[in-house]
């Protein structure tokens, strides 16, 4: 305790704890944004807990381990002398008693050799049943496994001697490994409490975006129901109003109810049936190319079999395909080419590759693009990719990825979808 009072005072005198402080105080006032930085704090400070508890118990230990050996010693002696000394008196003969009794209880195991190595006596505890041989045998394997520990201690009796082997007890034993044990409880908890943290804050974004999403789905509802409204009154006199233009606006509108039912189906469990997949795919990229730069040229390749059907969840789906292919037209910067590519991966899985020649991403952040906030543009909120990572892998059951990328030549999206 004098010790670490100490230490504050030097601390103090320093200036080193509020200077900690304030990095502490200033850390958990942003820890989102700063959330490599907490988690390298909160390591350190696990780092330094763990050496400091072990270096602290290897103290301990060690005077543990001596006080021991001076307790051993003690006892060595009073042995050799009541050896020697045959005529000791009552007191003395008394005080002997109490060395050895004390060395009994405070478990330290001894075996008592003579000078041929053949164990002559200990402390043991051995049963009162077991026999001669049971017992011999026993001090036979503690003491073949006391030499193994440490050196043993000399007594010199009339013409010979005898040596006293020795183990730890059983309390230096448990305070050698109660350390690591410490060190292992406060990584399993640190890790048990970034998982809760983890946990807890993907469950916030969520509900943040659930939230979000439904409201946004009744927010336009009513816009679009007007715009329907408008639509129909288009339709009433053809002589003014394009059959064209009202046909497009229409087809505008239906759009808008589908994006508004992709959003009222976050945070809900969405209706999956058997689709034609090359038949949800193709109309929808041509529903796409009208309504994307001209210089952007979009192609469909399919190399399925006819008619072939995966479950899944059209309105979801198509949000996908049309966040991927967004996102290759603002990589490329309105210009360049698109494929999309569908193929029998296996028997049991389908892939869809959507390719694009824009600027590429770097390897480091091919996993990066599907986090909440990431976003290479000046402009959005970097939700699109995990919203489309999300669609795929909780609610289709397959995987999205980024198959290959090379920086200024293009990337390659693949979703994995299974039969």
């Amino acid at each position: 305790m004098k010790g670490f009072l100490n230490y504050v005072r030097y601390c103090v005198k320093f200036r080193c704890l509020p200077v900690y402080f304030c990095f502490l105080m200033r850390l958990s006032l942003d820890i989102y944004s700063q959330k490599n930085l907490y988690q390298i704090f909160i390591g350190i400070n696990l780092a330094l807990i763990g050496i400091g508890s072990l270096f602290y118990t290897y103290n301990i230990v060690e005077n543990v381990d001596k006080r021991e050996r001076r307790q051993l010693a003690l006892y060595a002696k009073l042995i050799e002398y009541s050896a020697n000394h045959a005529d000791i008196n009552e007191d003395l003969t008394a005080l002997l008693e109490i060395v050895v009794e004390n060395n009994r209880q405070s478990n330290i195991p001894t075996v008592l050799v003579g000078q041929d190595q053949k164990p002559i006596g200990s402390n043991l505890d051995i049963s009162p049943l077991a026999t001669e041989a049971e017992k011999k045998q026993l001090l036979e394997e503690a003491f073949l496994g006391m030499k193994e520990d440490h050196p043993p201690l000399e007594i010199d009796v009339v013409d010979t001697k005898q040596y006293i082997y020795f183990s730890d007890s059983s309390l230096l034993v448990q305070m050698r490994y109660y350390p690591y044990v410490q060190l292992i409880s406060i990584i399993v908890l640190s890790f048990l409490a970034y998982m809760v943290f983890s946990t807890s804050r993907t469950a916030e974004q969520n509900r943040v975006w659930v939230g979000l999403a439904k409201e946004t789905a009744h927010q336009l509802g009513t816009p679009i129901a007007s715009l329907m409204g408008w639509v129909e009154f288009f339709r009433s006199d053809p002589t003014q109003f394009s059959a064209e233009y009202t046909t497009e606006i229409e087809k505008d509108v239906q759009r808008l109810e589908m994006i508004t039912a992709r959003f009222s189906s976050i945070g809900s469990v969405p209706v999956m049936k058997f689709e034609n997949i090359a038949g949800i795919i193709g109309p929808f990229l041509n529903y796409l190319k009208r309504r994307i730069s001209t210089k952007v040229k979009l192609e469909f390749v399919n190399e399925l079999a006819p008619n072939r059907e995966m479950y899944l969840n059209r309105n979801l789906f198509e949000w996908v395909i049309e966040n991927l292919c967004k996102n290759a037209v603002d990589a490329m910067g309105g210009v360049g080419e698109i494929q999309v590519r569908i193929f029998q991966l296996n028997k049991q899985e389908v892939a869809i590759d959507i390719s694009d020649t824009g600027k590429g991403i770097a390897r480091t952040s091919w996993r990066k693009v599907f986090r909440p906030g990431f976003s290479t543009k000046k402009r959005g909120w970097g939700l699109g990719l995990t919203l489309a990572k999300r669609i795929i892998e909780e609610y289709h059951g397959g995987k999205l990825f980024v198959k290959s990328s090379e920086v200024g030549k293009g990337a390659i999206f693949r979703i994995v979808l299974q039969k």
